[in-house]
This record gives C-alpha cells, sequence and structure tokens, in this order.
C-alpha cells in the first residue's frame, strides 16, 4: 500500500479534514515524510514525462522530480507536515504585567491552493495580553508556520489569527497581511503591481471604539515607515 493510502486511512479514523491548508502532522508517523518524498517525487517525474521533458538526457531535469518533492514536502508546504511550533508562555499579571498592545511584523511566503504559484508578503499580528505572553519571535513561527501550506491569504488570515489566539489564550488579536500573488503576477491576468490585503480583527480591536483599530493601524504604518515599505 502506497504511504499516502495509509495516512489517508488514519485521517479517515480520525475524522480530520485534509485539504490543502490543514495540518496531517496529528496522524503522521515517524519516517512518513521521508516516504512521502519518494511517492511524490515518482509522482513528479510523471508530471515531467507527460510535459514531454526528455528528464533521462537533461541534466536540469534529472532530479527535478526529487527535487520538487522534498521542496514541498520539507519547505513550501512544510505547516501541513509538521506540529506546531512550540510557545511556552510566560506569566503577564501583577504590577508589571503589559497591557498595552504589541505589534509584530512577520515576513511570510505562501502558496495559493488553486495554482501553486508563490505568495510573498508581510503580516503585522497586534494583540492586547492578557494573563500570557510568549516569545515575540514566537509569533513570527506561528505565522510562517500557517504560511507553509497550501492556502488563500483570507484562509491565513484567519489561521493565524487563531492560532496566535490559541498561544497567547487572549482573544483581543488582530492580523494585516499585504502580499503579492504569482498567480495574478505570471498567469492569467499577468498584473506585475497587484497587491492584495487582508485583515482580521477580533475582540477589543473590533468591539472597541475606533482608537483601538487606529492605533493598530497607525502602528503598522510606522513599521512600513521603519522598513522602507
Amino acid at each position: 500500500m502506497k504511504i499516502s493510502d495509509t495516512i489517508k486511512d488514519r485521517i479517515d479514523a480520525a475524522g480530520i479534514r485534509y485539504w490543502a491548508g490543514d495540518n496531517i502532522s496529528s496522524v503522521l508517523e515517524e519516517g512518513d515524510t521521508d516516504l512521502l518524498i519518494d511517492e511524490a517525487a515518482e509522482k513528479f517525474e510523471a508530471v515531467l514525462d507527460s510535459l514531454v521533458i526528455d528528464r533521462a538526457n537533461d541534466p536540469n531535469s534529472m532530479d527535478t522530480g526529487r527535487r520538487l518533492a522534498k521542496m514541498y514536502i520539507n519547505e513550501i508546504m512544510s505547516g501541513r507536515y509538521h506540529p506546531a511550533p512550540k510557545a511556552t508562555a510566560f506569566p503577564n499579571d501583577g504590577e508589571d504585567g503589559y497591557t498595552g498592545m504589541i505589534v509584530i511584523r512577520s515576513e511570510l511566503r505562501s502558496v495559493c491552493s488553486h495554482h501553486h504559484q508563490p505568495v510573498a508578503g508581510v503580516a503585522y499580528i497586534g494583540i492586547i495580553p492578557g494573563e500570557k505572553v510568549i516569545g515575540l519571535s514566537k509569533y513570527t513561527r506561528i505565522a510562517q508556520w500557517c504560511a507553509r501550506r497550501g492556502t488563500l491569504q483570507e484562509e491565513l488570515a484567519n489561521d493565524i489569527c487563531k492560532e496566535i489566539q490559541k498561544a497567547t489564550e487572549s482573544d483581543n488579536v488582530a492580523v494585516y497581511i499585504q502580499a503579492t500573488h504569482g498567480c495574478c503576477e505570471n498567469r492569467g491576468i499577468m498584473a506585475h503591481s497587484s497587491l492584495t490585503q487582508t485583515t482580521v480583527l477580533k475582540g477589543h480591536f473590533l468591539d472597541d471604539s475606533m482608537t483601538t483599530k487606529k492605533e493598530f493601524f497607525d502602528n503598522i504604518k510606522l513599521q512600513q515607515s521603519f522598513a522602507g515599505k
């Protein structure tokens, strides 16, 4: 039996979804990703053959099937096959507790589910912490883990927000993403100046007066100015 079929049987037994943007690490066992690479390499080679590319004699295409398989599983879709990064939480209470807003800028690389074209951009994560905080680098690790799979930008913003809420146990989270999409630049409309922006607001960012929302976007403008973008 192919390893992909074995994993699908486990997924069916667990009753979980396995869309392109879903994490399936909970049903994977040690060595499964290596076996998936072997299986996917053969499939990619078959695609190259169907495209009438001479893998046997073209030195640039001889190992492309395996390179593609490793790239998908270990890199651009690694967020599907690996569990969420550990995010140790620290107390944020007492007299020294921080009650202000934190805004983190995180560069993102993803791939769209429709055409498997690259998505490149930046996520700005805003949070008003509750009784717990996590290390600043963890916000970026979580965002990049969410991005490393097939997704749509709208879904990605929601996924990042949910994972940050889970890690921090705070409802007060905002996510703003701006990104360019290869499916718009490299095919179809060929719009090389296109830019997509998505926003998810939760808790105080959504419920409070415009003050909280304005502070978040003012912070984004300051970060964009600092980064020169």
